[in-house]
């Protein structure tokens, strides 16, 4: 990486991690409509408020936008992708708590309407749900974000379906504390090279500052920040990649999709002693 390279990366970095802080210590102590709207309930039993969802978006959003060097189509495909994705996944998260009894109720799904499977089975069914609603918009951002990256209409149909994966495949491991955050800090390699790697450096760095509410318990980051930093991984990832790459890419989280509605990614986890490890590291006994 070239020193201005580094300089705009480093300097991406520091925004996302300085506004994701901020904005989260200004949410957990005032969140918008009160606590009870934002709190809910993790694995343990544990009270914990999604408000991590929306300063990781804020942060990521705006070491995007300033980093100095990032070229034009790449910028706005990631700030794009993240106002886009961001918004949907926060009505996503928020939705059961408008009126749970009512038409927002109905709207947010149930039980059954969860996974790709249960969206697709409530669509045809007729209901539109939340969800429903979230597929379509994350798909769009997508495609939107490869096409400002892509010289043609097959690269950007590819790349879009790749980023789109990519924002469901981390939401899918969000189901512990601290999961989706160290994945994506496993994706350094892969997103600090190219002409997005300030972007991938943003991801990275809002994650690394997330990471402490998130092991804490204190915040989780809901589909709102899970889906809104594997879009923009996938984003960095599909904007240095070829048509080969994209395709394997591509197969890869639309593999682990489909092998999330059969198998539970806990369990696997658990039952394979290096990724148990991973997975607890720095995590409430």
């Amino acid at each position: 990486m070239s020193r201005r390279g580094l300089a705009a990366a480093a300097l991406a970095a520091g925004t996302a991690a300085a506004v994701t802080w901020a904005v989260g210590r200004a949410l957990a102590t005032s969140p918008p409509a009160g606590r009870r709207r934002w709190e809910r309930t993790n694995f343990r039993g544990s009270t914990v408020t999604l408000t991590g969802g929306p300063a990781l978006v804020a942060g990521v959003t705006a070491g995007a936008a300033l980093a100095p060097g990032v070229p034009r189509p790449v910028r706005a495909g990631a700030v794009g992708s993240c106002v886009a994705v961001g918004a949907i996944g926060l009505l996503d998260d928020l939705a059961p708590s408008f009126d749970p009894d009512g038409r927002w109720g109905r709207f947010a799904g149930d039980a059954g309407s969860k996974g790709l499977r249960g969206h697709v089975l409530a669509l045809r069914d007729g209901e539109v749900t939340s969800g429903v609603l979230k597929i379509g918009v994350i798909g769009l951002a997508g495609a939107a974000g490869a096409a400002l990256v892509s010289d043609n209409v097959p690269d950007a149909v590819i790349g879009g379906a790749a980023v789109a994966g990519h924002a469901n495949v981390v939401n899918l491991l969000d189901l512990r504390p601290g999961r989706a955050n160290k994945t994506a800090l496993l994706h350094a390699p892969l997103v600090l090279r190219g002409p997005a790697k300030a972007v991938g450096a943003a991801a990275l760095a809002g994650s690394v500052a997330s990471l402490p509410d998130d092991l804490g318990e204190r915040t989780m980051m809901g589909d709102c920040g899970a889906n809104t930093l594997g879009a923009l991984l996938g984003l960095a990832m599909v904007a240095r990649e070829g048509r080969t790459a994209r395709l394997v890419h591509l197969g890869v989280v639309t593999g682990l999709t489909l092998l999330s509605e059969k198998v539970s990614f806990t369990r696997v986890i658990e039952s394979t002693p290096v990724l148990r490890e991973l997975d607890g590291l720095g995590r409430r006994p």
